[in-house]
């Protein structure tokens, strides 16, 4: 944030000659409430917007569509930005009326809810101003409660190093303790706070067949996902957004899900991972057997692989686990 701070704070910073930034929502609300995952433990929780395709390709193929359109109609220039570059498309979307900047911090529309993209169109074109939306939040408070983590210091201010978005996509190494158990079964993201405002009553499910859910997304089994290698993870995931943490960071988290899912039937799948080529992978391979194994398993398991040979990070699990 502090490397691109000075061209996040105007447009102009990106593009001098931009006169209009033309705001652009695209949804992809679900089919089905996003909160019935929690009762499902055995099975994997993936954020509602990384259910299929990248939605970067998707909506920024619609709007260079439209950019050319306005080209050819009314002349000018213009520069087409879909999470590409540090503009700061929620408060222009909240000036351009497509909606408020919730207690999440999210956008939220009287029509699509908390459920869409945006992306903006930069223009040479000196174009008429839309009213800004006004805050329809009032003095509900569901999305700043219903959050694992607390990652709401207050309302309109987000703490990200508690966010489980942060910690699951962005995060490398492993995740803090004190966020693993509520992390529950979230593999990729998180959609709590978005998935409990009300303004949802009024929200559709996606029209556009590449945002709909693919079906094996929708609550695919942690014993499947923890047996993914690298070839496997990369054709399994080929077009998602899931594909760029990379396979390492995606086994962390489905093992983290795999130990809060008090499911013994997988610890054959977390122990294969105690010999996994990345530490971090064998670290939390060993937090999940701690928390699924008896203690005499564990200390059993801790004998055979012979823990005074692993790194520090996979030895201080270890220790926590017999604590």
């Amino acid at each position: 944030m502090p490397e691109t701070e000075v061209r996040r704070s105007s447009p102009l910073e990106l593009w001098p000659e931009a006169r209009s930034v033309v705001m652009l929502a695209m949804n992809y609300g679900p089919d089905v409430d996003p909160m019935e995952m929690r009762d499902k433990p055995d099975k994997a929780h993936i954020s509602v917007y990384a259910r299929n395709r990248d939605y970067h390709d998707i909506v920024k193929g619609k709007m260079k569509e439209l950019a050319s359109l306005l080209v050819s109609k009314g002349g000018g220039d213009v520069k087409v930005f879909v999470d590409t570059a540090p503009v700061m498309e929620k408060p222009l979307a909240h000036s351009a009326g497509l909606g408020w900047q919730g207690k999440h911090s999210n956008l939220v529309s009287r029509e699509l809810g908390s459920w869409f993209f945006l992306g903006a169109i930069f223009s040479t074109l000196d174009l008429p101003l839309d009213e800004p939306e006004v805050d329809h939040c009032g003095n509900c408070k569901r999305c700043l409660t219903v959050c694992p983590t607390e990652a709401f210091p207050a309302p309109y201010q987000v703490d990200a190093n508690r966010c489980i978005s942060y910690l699951t996509i962005e995060h490398h190494g492993p995740i803090p303790l004190e966020f693993r158990k509520p992390i529950g079964n979230r593999i990729y993201g998180c959609d709590d706070c978005l998935s409990v405002c009300p303004w949802n009553k009024f929200a559709q499910s996606a029209s556009e067949a590449k945002l709909q859910a693919r079906e094996d997304l929708m609550e695919p089994a942690l014993a499947d996902l923890l047996q993914m290698d690298d070839p496997t993870f990369r054709k399994f995931f080929s077009g998602s957004p899931v594909k760029r943490i990379g396979r390492n960071r995606f086994i962390r988290n489905c093992l983290i899900a795999a130990g809060n899912s008090a499911e013994e039937k997988l610890i054959p799948q977390v122990l294969n991972h105690l010999r996994d080529k990345d530490e971090t992978v064998r670290a939390t391979a060993v937090w999940a057997l701690a928390q699924l194994a008896s203690t005499t398993d564990f200390e059993k398991h801790k004998s055979v692989l012979l823990v005074d040979e692993q790194s520090d990070v996979v030895k201080a699990e270890w220790e926590q686990g017999i604590s």
